[in-house]
């Protein structure tokens, strides 16, 4: 996982495919209980070699999919501290002294992934046939606008696989500013000048806004974009075979920049959904991989941000913030980019 998580060999081979269910790994915490999408529950595991810095005996996770009933089980005293906070509570709970907000930048991003050459309907839609097409796209679009209305202004915009405050973004590749006349110049001289496409989009409110507004925005340079709801699950498996034509995904991170950019862009990649393959690219990609001087590698990253974000075989939007709220009781939490809790250190006053 993103974190790192280290399980027990002996564990895992004993128990095979059950062992997700009966996981052993080397946390503070034991597995007592876990009830499919009801709880799970954890107790202190007393030999852990950092226990003094463990405060609690139990937690107990609850998975609650709707934001608003996670927020009214905080209020009403049922929990301690949710995650994933409606960005649109934000401004309530900020007046409320019995809780405290904490967010941190995501080392993931939220794009558009374009299908540049996954399967035939690449070549059958001007958006993955003609880079003009896709550049007149990006320049139809507001980051900052789209960043309001889906998240309520609570993420950082960006152009790149990681974000303008990551050591490792190519600065001399800001993100553009919106450009409608320009990208009806591109249309034009594309042949194209109302190309329509389907955007394919999660089910979930966050995916649904971004596809709503940015099918707003486009329409005023003359992109005619038809909305596909599709569960995520599917929408994956869609992905994955080509069967789509532009597709709204967001990418958790990594905390290494090639986790968010190899398995995507790179030749025939498991996460390639685009279908983007270019030798140059792969090479660079390698030779980031073997490179242990951050200020090299910093090089090779910005040579490929003068690659792909000119092909755009994704349009990257901007990087969410992870939105946790808790007790004022609570106390001890640190923010890190994965979105991952720790409980080290965490207490209950």
């Amino acid at each position: 996982d993103r974190a790192g998580m280290m399980v027990s060999p002996k564990a895992a081979q004993a128990e095979g495919d059950k062992f997700g269910s009966k996981p052993v790994c080397s946390g503070p915490f034991r597995l007592v209980e876990r009830v499919a999408q009801d709880r799970i529950v954890l107790e202190r595991y007393p030999n852990y070699w950092n226990k003094g810095e463990i405060h609690f005996d139990k937690i107990v996770y609850l998975p609650i999919v709707d934001a608003t009933v996670r927020l009214a089980n905080l209020k009403s005293g049922q929990l301690d501290f949710i995650e994933r906070v409606g960005t649109s509570d934000i401004a309530a709970l900020k007046t409320d002294s019995r809780f405290k907000i904490s967010r941190i930048t995501e080392i993931g991003y939220q794009g558009i992934t374009i299908n540049v050459g996954k399967s035939d309907l690449a070549q059958k839609n001007p958006l993955g046939r003609d880079p003009r097409v896709r550049e007149a796209f990006e320049l139809a679009l507001d980051r900052d606008g789209i960043a309001q209305v889906a998240m309520d202004g609570a993420a950082d915009v960006g152009n790149q696989w990681v974000a303008p405050t990551n050591a490792f973004y190519a600065k001399n590749m800001p993100v553009p500013k919106r450009d409608v006349a320009k990208a009806k110049a591109l249309l034009q001289a594309a042949g194209v000048s109302n190309p329509s496409f389907t955007l394919m989009t999660p089910t979930t409110s966050d995916a649904q806004k971004i596809a709503q507004v940015v099918q707003s925005m486009v329409k005023e340079a003359g992109f005619d974009v038809k909305i596909q709801s599709t569960e995520f699950a599917t929408s994956l498996n869609m992905a994955d075979k080509g069967d789509f034509e532009a597709y709204v995904l967001a990418w958790s991170g990594r905390a290494d920049p090639d986790g968010n950019i190899f398995s995507f862009d790179g030749c025939k990649q498991p996460l390639d959904y685009a279908g983007y393959c270019k030798q140059e690219v792969d090479d660079l990609l390698n030779r980031s991989r073997t490179t242990l001087d951050p200020s090299e590698r910093k090089k090779i990253y910005a040579e490929l941000a003068a690659i792909v974000l000119k092909d755009r075989p994704i349009v990257y939007l901007f990087h969410r913030h992870w939105l946790w709220a808790h007790t004022t009781k609570l106390s001890g939490l640190r923010t890190i980019p994965d979105g991952l809790v720790r409980v080290q250190g965490l207490r209950m006053n």
